[in-house]
């Protein structure tokens, strides 16, 4: 299994909204960044990620799971990019700040911080076990 991390801004999609979707899931589209929508060709189904919350909040706060690999977005008129579907799996008691990811040293390598425009990333296992005890889960 592999570890994600997804931001959506709340607004747009949130966990609230993720949890509404059920055991089914959501699509999760509308990536046009070509680095990011190769993470989500990447996926397998039962990877989870965390749900983050960009722009508004900037917190993980929560957990979702893959339950459809890669497909044509349905969003994208091109036909080059591509969607994963992914389904609630727990909102995080305690979310984990950026201000607090960004000051634990062994978190500085992870990609949102290092870039922090990309929507779609990889976690290591290391950080997504920190991550989980820094919010208590």
């Amino acid at each position: 299994m592999q570890y994600w991390l997804l931001k959506s801004e709340p607004d747009v999609w949130s966990i609230d909204q993720q949890r509404k979707a059920g055991v089914k899931g959501a699509p999760w589209d509308g990536v046009r960044n070509y680095q990011a929508a190769k993470n989500l060709k990447t996926m397998k189904k039962g990877d989870q990620c965390f749900f983050y919350h960009s722009n508004i909040g900037k917190e993980i706060v929560g957990i979702v799971e893959v339950v459809k690999e890669h497909y044509i977005d349905k969003t994208d008129k091109s036909g080059r990019f591509v969607a994963v579907t992914v389904k609630f799996l727990k909102k995080l008691d305690n979310p984990v700040s950026l201000d607090e990811i960004k000051k634990n040293k062994d978190l500085s390598h992870l990609s949102l911080i290092k870039q922090s425009r990309l929507s779609v990333m990889p976690i290591d296992s290391k950080s997504w076990k920190l991550l989980n005890k820094m919010s208590k889960y």
